[in-house]
């Protein structure tokens, strides 16, 4: 059998580890890079680090079978309104998105605390989905956006599923947290080389979704 692919290889380390990893989609998919997170691993200062340094949308992806074991659904399924036909996205077929979320132990749920223990509760919620009443756990609308994954790879190459795809092969649990990485003079993406710059200079493990794919699907 064939080594893994050395960036791969990092990544899951670094992920068993509990350690954030960025992945870079595709450049004819979304063509950005995301801070990845396993999702019990996140405290309130990986919350702030994801605000400041990454800037994007701090959303927990979950597993195809944790999310359907929870019956949540794909939000645009469940909004009846016109805003809720998005068209053609250009970079997919369909949203990920499902319900925001906020643990019910939390106050407001936008605080790095609240945050972080809603993020954690969705990874320990998604390792044991027969043992979890999601309803009683987390409330709906919330500050935590939850992704639902495709089955596997093979439908779909979102972060969402490079995310889980990645929590699988490292064994963790079920969920992944994925931030965008943006560049806050231009307002856009962060480019490639930025995002392995910041990698490098934050000692992180960085790895491309074409690679995973190659290698996790």
């Amino acid at each position: 059998m064939p080594a893994l692919d050395t960036s791969v290889d990092a990544a899951i380390d670094a992920f068993r580890d509990g350690q954030p990893v960025l992945v870079h989609d595709f450049a004819d998919r979304e063509g950005e890079v995301d801070l990845v997170y396993p999702a019990t691993a996140v405290t309130p200062a990986d919350v702030a680090r994801m605000r400041t340094d990454a800037g994007g949308l701090i959303c927990v992806a979950l597993s195809h079978e944790a999310a359907a074991a929870f019956d949540l659904p794909f939000l645009v399924e469940e909004l009846d309104h016109p805003a809720a036909d998005g068209g053609d996205l250009g970079y997919d077929s369909r949203s990920s998105f499902s319900l925001p979320v906020n643990h019910r132990d939390t106050y407001t749920g936008i605080t790095d605390d609240d945050r972080a223990r809603t993020i954690t509760e969705l990874g320990h919620a998604a390792a044991d989905p027969d043992g979890t009443d999601f309803a009683a756990e987390f409330r709906a609308p919330g500050h935590v956006h939850v992704l639902r994954a495709a089955p596997s790879l093979a439908h779909r190459t979102g972060h969402t599923e490079l995310g889980v795809a990645l929590a699988a092969a490292a064994d963790r649990e079920p969920a992944a947290v994925v931030c965008e990485m943006l560049d806050a003079e231009t307002g856009g993406a962060r480019s490639v080389a930025d995002a392995r710059a910041y990698a490098d200079r934050h000692d992180l493990a960085f790895v491309e979704g074409a690679a995973l794919v190659d290698e996790l699907a």
